[in-house]
């Protein structure tokens, strides 16, 4: 059983190992951004719910949020283990999804920590080439990045581990499997 939860600044690169560990691992790799995009399309009640907020550029609540969490996490394939990506980000959504697993019976493994020095990220960022990733806003998002997370890093701080997240998508992926060996 493997239930893990991937954090790391914008830039980071949690997407793709995200995509790389699920597939090494075997359990599937959920994300936030993902099920927001599959409720919107599929025009279900939360994803309507959800349209709301985004059309108007806000938020969407927690409520929503955790919610789809919950249906997910309920389905046949991520009954063995899961890959979060993108939650939880605050300690009110841990605490969320604590509860979540416990009605099951169930505990998070682990939370694997990317980390990555800011002007690696940035570079990172910029040389995407969109519009809106300036450098100030880069930094702008880390900053808000750090000051979010290390409450939510502090919460989960006994099941944390921390990984160089420089390096190839296999190098870092080697390094989070090795360290997950090392912490059974």
């Amino acid at each position: 059983m493997t239930r893990l939860v991937l954090v790391g600044p914008p830039g980071a690169g949690k997407g793709t190992q995200a995509v790389a560990l699920s597939e090494k691992l075997g359990v599937p790799h959920i994300s936030t951004g993902d099920l927001f995009r599959a409720h919107v399309s599929e025009r279900t009640p939360l994803g309507e719910e959800a349209r709301r907020y985004l059309d108007s550029g806000e938020l969407v609540p927690d409520t929503v949020t955790n919610e789809m969490v919950r249906e997910r996490l309920a389905e046949p394939d991520a009954e063995h283990g899961f890959l979060l990506d993108g939650f939880p980000r605050t300690t009110k959504q841990a605490e969320v999804l604590g509860h979540l697993l416990g009605e099951s019976n169930q505990k998070l493994d682990a939370v694997i920590q990317l980390e990555v020095p800011e002007d690696v990220v940035v570079n990172r960022l910029l040389s995407r080439g969109r519009s809106d990733d300036t450098e100030d806003v880069i930094r702008r998002r880390q900053q808000v990045y750090v000051s979010e997370t290390a409450p939510l890093l502090d919460y989960y701080k006994d099941i944390l581990i921390k990984v160089d997240g420089v390096g190839s998508v296999d190098e870092v992926s080697g390094r989070v499997l090795d360290a997950l060996r090392e912490r059974r």
